[in-house]
């Protein structure tokens, strides 16, 4: 008699409409409650012995499949609440961002669908949208029509292209003469991108900063100087519209002015502050940003994105299409009509980054983009000025944007050193009451608390409690200090 038992199709990885709506639903009802549920947790998760958890999670590769809940129960209720509140209203640590939810619709979107957008020949009404969101980015920042960009992973990559596009049309191959200048308080991947673009470490110059961290435009003309008088290529120079450490805005105008009379490449970081200058009233903070040779932004910190979205405008396309453009036997042939991202970025297998971009702005509109970062920066500046009422607090950078830096300073904190040892507690103090994650960076030989203003769920009721603890959180430790 047949054995009529049926045997699995193991080939098959294909699943019925059924199957897909419940999978859907049953990830988004767990992620509709982590959402809802943010405000109560944690801005900084539980670490309690981490090393053990992740020791225990090293497992081999299954054998066989499991259920979508036996899957999703450990990563929200054990894994991530694991980590950093990145997404929570009380995350003023490092550059927040938020992840706001259209944008995780779009990449489900994209990843589902599966299109193919390296070349606009694979999917042209698709690289459309995306050459949009660039072309709103490019207005916003004032670049002229003749520039170009594309969508990276980040700053750091934004910054590697834009290093090897300046490198290759204004040092060629004699890189070794090449020298580039950013100052001391330029963000480490830039050093680490220059490595990467072939400028050895000897060939970076570090300028000084003046007693508002911004870069010394005296200075970087003397460092220029010199290095040209040496039979040295000085090609790039590196300007931040906020920096990391103390939200400092170089003085771009001015190193602009340099930079153009000095017939070199002028790039300026706004991976942090650039989105700022979508905003008409904020756009004299960042006078000269629209003059910059290049620009990095990013998108998951001005705008909100998920982590992963950065973007490079370069003001002269040709420049990058230079760089990157190239062709195969197997390819169609360029076109120049229309935006190409194989021909300005050094992916051809990609994904679709622009799309995050194009459906969280369609959605919202620019108008709600403009007051949230405009909130933002009000936020700041109402808590620096309130922290700077409280006795033993030193704001040592008042917010240009939407970030601040201060210090303990008291009779009882008699050295520098222990000034330091004070701040570095309050970070951590504030932190561990759960509402508010801080935290710090050390500038020369003071050690600088931060508060960074740029989450979209941050409002006034949150800053409100970051001050509060900030003030009580003081008071305790300049008592335990005098006593």
């Amino acid at each position: 008699m047949a054995d009529h038992t049926a045997t699995p199709d193991l080939a098959n990885l294909d699943l019925p409409p059924a199957q897909l709506q419940a999978l859907g639903e049953a990830v988004v009802r767990r992620v509709t409650a982590h959402l809802a549920a943010l405000p109560d947790m944690p801005s900084c998760g539980d670490f309690a012995g981490i090393k053990d958890l992740c020791r225990g999670m090293r497992e081999d590769v299954p054998e066989d499949g499991a259920s979508i809940e036996s899957l999703l129960e450990p990563l929200f209720s054990e894994w991530i609440p694991r980590s950093f509140g990145t997404a929570g209203p009380g995350y003023l640590a490092y550059i927040p961002g938020g992840g706001v939810y259209p944008a995780a619709l779009a990449d489900f979107i994209s990843a589902a669908v599966n299109r193919y957008t390296g070349i606009w020949d694979a999917a042209p009404a698709l690289v459309q949208l995306e050459a949009n969101a660039l072309d709103w980015l490019r207005g916003w920042m004032q670049f002229p029509r003749t520039a170009r960009g594309l969508f990276t992973t980040g700053g750091s990559m934004a910054m590697f292209n834009a290093i090897a596009c300046a490198r290759e049309k204004l040092v060629g191959t004699d890189i070794r003469r090449g020298t580039l200048y950013v100052s001391s308080q330029t963000h480490h991947s830039v050093v680490k991108a220059a490595r990467l673009a072939g400028i050895a470490h000897d060939r970076v110059r570090v300028i000084d900063v003046d007693q508002a961290f911004r870069m010394r435009v005296d200075a970087l003309g003397r460092a220029i100087a010199a290095d040209r008088a040496a039979g040295l290529t000085p090609f790039m120079v590196f300007s931040t519209a906020g920096t990391t450490n103390t939200g400092a805005v170089d003085p771009i105008e001015a190193i602009a002015d340099l930079a153009a009379h000095a017939g070199i490449w002028h790039h300026v970081d706004g991976a942090y502050g650039g989105f700022f200058h979508m905003v008409p009233a904020l756009r004299p903070l960042l006078r000269g940003l629209p003059r910059a040779d290049s620009l990095t932004l990013d998108p998951h910190k001005g705008l909100f994105l998920p982590y992963g979205t950065g973007a490079l405008l370069v003001r002269n396309g040709e420049d990058l299409r230079a760089l990157h453009a190239s062709t195969a036997g197997y390819l169609p042939d360029n076109q120049l009509e229309f935006y190409d991202p194989a021909q300005y970025g050094p992916d051809l297998s990609r994904g679709f980054p622009g799309l995050r971009v194009w459906l969280t702005l369609k959605f919202f509109g620019a108008a709600r983009y403009r007051a949230a970062l405009g909130e933002k920066r009000e936020l700041a500046v109402w808590a620096a000025n309130e922290l700077a009422r409280i006795p033993g607090i030193v704001v040592d950078a008042p917010p240009q944007l939407s970030l601040f830096a201060f210090h303990l300073a008291n009779h009882a904190l008699a050295t520098q050193d222990a000034q330091n040892a004070a701040t570095r507690a309050l970070m951590q103090h504030v932190t561990a009451r759960g509402k508010s994650m801080l935290t710090g960076a050390q500038v020369g030989g003071r050690y600088l608390g931060r508060v960074c203003v740029l989450s979209f769920r941050t409002r006034r009721r949150d800053m409100e409690t970051c001050v509060q603890h900030i003030a009580e959180e003081t008071r305790a430790l300049l008592a335990e200090a005098a006593a």
